[in-house]
Formats: C-alpha cells, sequence, structure tokens
C-alpha cells in the first residue's frame, strides 16, 4: 500500500508539473497583457510597471521564475489588486469556498446515497419512477436556474410568514449556506443516485448476495452489511474529484447568492487578465482536485481491503 502511495503521489506531482506548464503557456499566448487595459501612460512607468512584475524578462526567464515560486508555495503577487499576493486571496476566500462546498457534497452524498437506495428497492415502482424523473432534472437544469428559482421561492415563502425563515444571499451564519449548499449539490447529488440505483441493481444477482439470502440472513442485514457497503465504493470513488469540483466550481452559485468565496476573484483575474491571480489559482486548483484523488484512493483501499491486495500484487 506504501509503494501505492508514493507512486500516486509522484504521478501527482508530474501531473500538477505540467497544469502549471499549460497555464504558463495558454496566459501567454492570450492577446494583451495585465496593463493593457489601464489608462495612458508614459512608456517611463509603463517599463517601470513592466520591470516590477518581471513582464520585461523573456518568456523563457518568467518560467523559470513561475515555477521556482511556485516550488517555495509562493504564487506572487496581484497585477490588479495593489499590495496583494494570491496568497492572501487563496487564504482569504478559499475556506469560504470550502465550507460551502464540503457541505454541498454532505447534502449530496446523503441524499444521493438515500434516493438511490429508494429508487433500486423499489425498481419499476412509482417511487422509482419518481426518483428518476428527478435525477433527470437535478442532472439536465443548470445550477444558476436552481439558484434563481430557490431565491424566488424563499423570497416568496419569507413574505408568506412575514419573516425571514432562511436568508436569500450574504454570507456569514448557517441559514446563509443551506440554500446555496442545496443548490451546488443538487447536480451532484443527482448523479449520485443514478449511480448509487445502478451499482445496487448490479449487486442483487451476485452469488454472495444469494448465499446470503439461502443462509436465511435477515433482509435487513443483507442490504446493510453486503449490498449498500459494496455498492457504495463507486459513490466513493466518485467523491474525490466531486468534493474537489464543487469546491472550486461553484462560480456562479456564488455570484447569485452574494458569497464572497474565491470563485470572485478567478473571475475578475479573468476579466482583468490578472497573470499571477490566474496562475497561481488554477494551479491551486488542479493541485487540489489531484489531492483528493489521492485520498479518495487511499480511502477506496481501506474500505475494500481487496484493492489493497490487487495492488500490491501489480
Amino acid at each position: 500500500m506504501l509503494s501505492y502511495v508514493i507512486k500516486r503521489l509522484v504521478a501527482g506531482l508530474v501531473t500538477v508539473f505540467f497544469i502549471a506548464t499549460a497555464t504558463f503557456l495558454a496566459m501567454h499566448l492570450v492577446p494583451g497583457d495585465p496593463i493593457s487595459g489601464a489608462k495612458a501612460m508614459s512608456p517611463e512607468i509603463r517599463a517601470n510597471i513592466e520591470a516590477r512584475y518581471g513582464l520585461d524578462k523573456p518568456v523563457a526567464v518568467q518560467y523559470v521564475v513561475f515555477l521556482t515560486n511556485m516550488m517555495k508555495g509562493d504564487f506572487g503577487i496581484s497585477f490588479t489588486q495593489q499590495n496583494r499576493s494570491v496568497n492572501d486571496i487563496i487564504a482569504g476566500h478559499f475556506p469560504i469556498s470550502a465550507t460551502l462546498g464540503i457541505l454541498a457534497v454532505l447534502i449530496a452524498a446523503m441524499g444521493g446515497v438515500l434516493y438511490g437506495s429508494i429508487a433500486a428497492l423499489t425498481r419499476g415502482k412509482w417511487e422509482d419512477r419518481t426518483v428518476m424523473f428527478l435525477v433527470i432534472l437535478g442532472v439536465s437544469v443548470p445550477s444558476f436556474v436552481f439558484a434563481a428559482l430557490g431565491q424566488y421561492v424563499l423570497t416568496e415563502i419569507n413574505k408568506r410568514f412575514d419573516t425571514e425563515i432562511l436568508p436569500v444571499g450574504g454570507w456569514g451564519t448557517f441559514s446563509h449556506m443551506l440554500l446555496p449548499a442545496l443548490v451546488l449539490g443538487l447536480g451532484t447529488m443527482a448523479f449520485l443516485t443514478r449511480l448509487m440505483r445502478s451499482s445496487l441493481l448490479e449487486i442483487v444477482n451476485q452469488d454472495y448476495i444469494r448465499t446470503a439470502k439461502a443462509k436465511g440472513l435477515p433482509t435487513r442485514r443483507i442490504f446493510f452489511s453486503h449490498q449498500l457497503r459494496n455498492a457504495i465504493l463507486p459513490v466513493i470513488t466518485f467523491l474525490g474529484p466531486a468534493i474537489a469540483a464543487i469546491t472550486t466550481g461553484g462560480f456562479v452559485v456564488e455570484s447569485v447568492f452574494a458569497i464572497p468565496g474565491l470563485g470572485r476573484y478567478f473571475v475578475q483575474a479573468v476579466n482583468q487578465l490578472d497573470y499571477t491571480v490566474i496562475m497561481g489559482l488554477t494551479v491551486f486548483y488542479g493541485a487540489f482536485l489531484v489531492f483528493m484523488v489521492i485520498l479518495v484512493d487511499i480511502i477506496y483501499g481501506f474500505v475494500d481491503p481487496r484493492i489493497s491486495i490487487a495492488k500490491g500484487k501489480a
């Protein structure tokens, strides 16, 4: 298991290196520069600004400097936000996105396992058809539609009861998180529901399930000890990338609900061609995703010991 973890970590570092390289090259192929949209300035002032941010150096030198600083954990200074480093932006706003994302993943995971199990156990009945219809809606409807609809419904409920049951925007308390987390997790919940249903239906006809039934084990024990434990493995595999995607990908939801997360700064950086912020956040997102995939692989091995044995033999 240890050798497998080391191999995965090395592969992860190589992946992050290619992400950083691709991002650097892409940013320098985009027309314009971070100060192209600024007000008219003299050549001397422009030269001083370029020298301050290293834009006057050859691209190869800038690349080496970028990689060197990245390995030290330094993503540089923002071009557009005065005297503010990319590290400060990440440290100040990623916890907000992470908190919202973790809550969204918890809602999605619990809902996906619950509704997927209900759909599998009631296959072909009205409960199954209802759940699958809602799954189709959750997968096909964009999150910003659910966000706007959720705000509208919540506003009407607050008006009807003449009190604020839940806030419709902002950030600060747990109640502010509930609706955005639900909206952010709906798409993942729908996918997990479908995945859980399919996995359970595949396991129903396995030999060990028929053996357990032949032994006369209670239906509840068969479901929780055999069916659910094995059917949830694909869900665990999907949760790693899902956590990273939800945590770093709630740009639209954060905008609709006025949440001061990291997504807002990424969008601003793209609009303003803020090289350091774009490259820093992209590498940070990529490294976080790689880390979550490796972490899930390790957890997967503990949940199903057969995985560790197979990898050890390989």
